[in-house]
């Protein structure tokens, strides 16, 4: 079975100025099924890079071409509204169509999403995040240092809930650990 094409960067220049730029003729293919890795110091272009396919930065050169995402932020505090609960937050921007099997098979007990983000610890409010971007139905998920304020043990269980949605999505992932980054990447993409 052909995999789909999920995103596609061709040629992409971008720099906050033109003196320093940050992509130069960057090029890049992510298909279902994979998970490709930037990898790179702080500072390297990573979060840009996201905010360029997002739409919020245009490049000065070069074309974006992507089927419809959803993102997983690094903290997951600042991406949820700290007075409503976390099912009225999913069921602000996704349907909630298989929202029990999911949460069953991400370990998310469903009394959670009636909780509001406080109440809940950082692992439970991360696989409440990756929960609703799944929710939206994405082909291509973008993933910000998505286990980056967990332990080892969380990060793991999360990494292997992100592999479990692979059929239908690709996963572009942001990280600056290189460790990770092998384990779990079919190519990685190292900025310096």
């Amino acid at each position: 079975m052909q995999k789909e094409v999920v995103l596609e960067i061709e040629n992409l220049t971008f720099g906050y100025s033109k003196e320093k730029l940050l992509y130069k003729e960057f090029s890049l293919s992510l298909r279902t099924g994979e998970i490709v890795t930037i990898l790179g110091p702080s500072g390297s272009g990573k979060s840009t890079l996201f905010e360029l396919i997002a739409g919020n930065l245009k490049p000065l050169s070069g074309t974006i071409k992507k089927e419809p995402f959803s993102q997983v932020f690094q903290d997951p505090y600042s991406s949820f509204h700290p007075t409503y609960t976390i099912q009225n937050q999913i069921e602000d921007v996704a349907g909630i169509d298989g929202l029990e099997a999911l949460c069953a098979q991400m370990g998310v007990e469903p009394d959670l999403l009636q909780k509001k983000p406080h109440e809940l610890s950082g692992g439970q409010l991360q696989r409440a995040s990756i929960l609703r971007a799944l929710l939206m139905k994405p082909k291509l998920l973008l993933a910000d240092e998505p286990t980056s304020a967990l332990d080892n043990l969380i990060q793991l269980g999360v990494m292997k809930l992100l592999f479990r949605t692979l059929e239908g999505v690709g996963i572009l992932r942001i990280t600056h650990d290189r460790d990770l980054a092998k384990w779990c990447s079919d190519t990685i993409v190292e900025l310096s």
